[in-house]
């Protein structure tokens, strides 16, 4: 088994205060939150293999701080992780790397990050599921064989519960 971890970037701007939504940073609040969660996930003992990340400005910052604390040496960009970024694809992308790591962490936006998560533990979408800001969902995979409905769901948090 593989663990894929799917975490939402941080608190970020004020919504319709930039013309392109994409450079839309982490707020100073955001970075504050998103830092003390990055430092609590690695007291925990998490290793990512690699960070996958959303060009967007306020998901490369998320995935930045990720790395500065030590989770991971290796971050990519993937444009597939922008909002509405084509799930599907995605979920070829996890099939093809999973044989050469053991922990991922997938940094990204919402709806989209709850719709793979149930795409990847239900084989459908499940508009029960929400990611808040800066929250972790946890998921194992199985190292072959079509990942769509295979992973087991071990880890949903919110972020207050990863501050106290």
């Amino acid at each position: 088994m593989i663990e894929i971890y799917l975490i939402r970037h941080g608190l970020a701007g004020q919504f319709g205060d930039f013309a392109d939504d994409s450079l839309r940073p982490l707020s100073e609040i955001g970075v504050k939150k998103t830092t003390k969660i990055a430092q609590r996930l690695k007291e925990l003992g998490l290793q990512f293999d690699v960070i996958l990340t959303s060009p967007y400005a306020r998901s490369m910052e998320t995935a930045i701080i990720l790395q500065s604390i030590g989770l991971s040496e290796t971050l990519e960009t993937l444009d597939d992780l922008k909002p509405a970024g084509d799930i599907e694809f995605l979920i070829e992308q996890l099939q093809n790397i999973r044989e050469r790591i053991q922990s991922v962490a997938i940094v990204g936006h919402e709806p989209d990050l709850s719709r793979l998560a149930a795409q990847l533990t239900f084989g459908q979408n499940c508009e029960n599921l929400v990611l808040k800001k800066a929250g972790v969902v946890g998921l194992s995979a199985p190292v072959d064989g079509d990942l769509t409905g295979q992973c087991q769901l071990f880890w949903l948090t919110p972020p207050r519960l990863l501050l106290d």
